[in-house]
């Protein structure tokens, strides 16, 4: 996602090679002012950020790591605006969230992603109230959308958003819901129309926080009408949807120093757990090339429950990993969002991610494949593969509707992924990996960056 962005900061590193060099310097601020404005950063954010650090640069004595320091400590100040960070829960449930924006900006899709992280990350019981009656099929949209998270919807196509809205906020108080997200009207431009019914809206429900979701791919237009919104409305955080198909990504950079409202969350993929809290200290690291360990942990440690992770851990390290294990592991994935999303939270691999591109694990066709392939095995083949003689093998493929030939393939993979795993999980497993790691991306990060 930061892809871009974090090339840039590389390449004006890399221009100072010596300390107290001045031209180095020079060709190092040239560089990033030209990559910044490339990447739809707002020329006054470039301005603003290359000043202040050549300034501190020469404060400290030119050298790499006097600019990387500076470079840092910018754009934690840039990224970083009066307000909360991801998401605030009111003292007294419910937290009622009023969700805005504009007409294909992906504000319905981003509300059930966020009710997604809500449900299986804060373990919050959480309701939706469908009060976009503009939008044809808005409504079925947001009844399909909560039926796949499994959370609680309130609509009525032959109501009021008004109506609506009161209906939610009752039941929400009658059945102790903590969190009432809800989807209000979208224009293809602004309006008066819209304003209003939003501030009617905001009066009735008198929510707690109000998001604007802005479409990353609009670049300079997402900040335009991220201030209308705050000037008319008065949001209190922007959600940046769409973001992992904006590869140039400085709306991101300047977004909230612009507006003068925190960005608090970015959509990093297309289903449903793609979306992270947007926090500055962890996204500088991520601009940084030094990942984000700590919400990847967060995102981990809630939606991987720690008994069933040690009891594969120990049965990984006695090579007694079986396909019911593969396949309870694969839906633990699909839970935590896209392999890209993930990778880039890890540190140094962000070059991984770029070549993954838009890689779909679940749906690939290996994937499905496998799936089939264990579809068609009894319970006790499936626990223990060793059992698959060739009469066997032979049923599965006929079952499967795949050849012997590709059931043979699949199972040697797994075979040896098996013992692959066996042997990292012993004793230097973790050095074992990082090597690897390296090897396969050819180094990477940044110079004083620890991977």
């Amino acid at each position: 996602m930061f892809d871009t962005l974090t090339d840039s900061f590389k390449n004006a590193i890399g221009k100072i090679r010596f300390h107290d060099d001045e031209k180095a310097l020079k060709k190092a601020l040239t560089e990033l002012r030209k990559s910044l404005l490339k990447a739809d950063v707002h020329h006054k954010v470039v301005k603003e950020l290359v000043t202040t650090v050549e300034k501190d640069t020469k404060a400290a004595g030119i050298g790499k790591e006097a600019f990387l320091a500076a470079l840092q400590k910018e754009l934690l100040r840039i990224l970083t605006a009066k307000g909360n960070q991801g998401f605030v829960f009111a003292s007294r449930p419910p937290t009622v969230v009023l969700m805005t924006g504009l007409q294909g900006s992906g504000k319905t899709t981003t509300t059930g992603k966020l009710a997604t992280m809500l449900k299986e990350q804060k373990k919050k019981k959480v309701l939706i109230a469908a009060a976009d009656l503009q939008r044809l099929a808005a409504v079925e949209q947001l009844r399909q959308i909560a039926e796949q998270i499994g959370v609680d919807l309130v609509a009525d196509e032959n109501a009021t958003p008004d109506e609506v809205v009161k209906r939610a906020l009752k039941k929400a108080e009658d059945e102790l819901y903590d969190v009432v997200l809800i989807d209000t009207a979208g224009r293809l431009a602004i309006d008066e129309e819209l304003m209003e019914e939003l501030a009617r809206i905001r009066d009735l429900a008198q929510p707690d926080e109000i998001f604007y979701v802005a479409d990353a791919m609009t670049g300079m237009d997402a900040v335009r009408t991220a201030q209308t919104f705050k000037d008319k409305i008065g949001i209190t955080g922007v959600i940046l949807s769409k973001f992992d198909a904006d590869s140039k990504g400085g709306v991101a950079l300047g977004i909230a120093h612009q507006v003068g409202v925190p960005l608090r969350f970015i959509g990093s993929g297309e289903k449903m757990p793609d979306l992270e809290p947007f926090i500055p200290e962890r996204i500088t690291g991520r601009l940084m090339g030094a990942g984000d360990i700590e919400g990847l942990a967060e995102k981990t440690a809630a939606v991987i429950d720690e008994k069933t992770a040690k009891r594969v851990t120990q049965k990984i390290k006695k090579g007694q990993f079986n396909f019911n294990d593969f396949l309870e592991q694969m839906e633990q994935m699909k839970k935590l969002g896209s392999m890209k999303s993930i990778l880039g939270m890890i540190p140094g691999m962000g070059n991984m991610a770029k070549q993954l591109g838009d890689l779909d694990l679940e749906n690939s066709e290996e994937v499905k494949h496998i799936k089939a392939m264990i579809s068609s095995m009894t319970p006790k083949e499936r626990e223990n593969p060793d059992l698959l003689n060739n009469s066997r093998k032979r049923r599965i493929a006929q079952g499967s509707g795949l050849s012997q030939m590709e059931v043979n393939r699949v199972l040697k993979q797994f075979k040896n992924a098996a013992k692959m795993a066996k042997k990292l999980s012993g004793k230097g497993g973790m050095k074992q990996m990082q090597q690897m790691m390296q090897q396969m991306q050819g180094g990477g990060g940044f110079p004083g960056i620890p991977r």
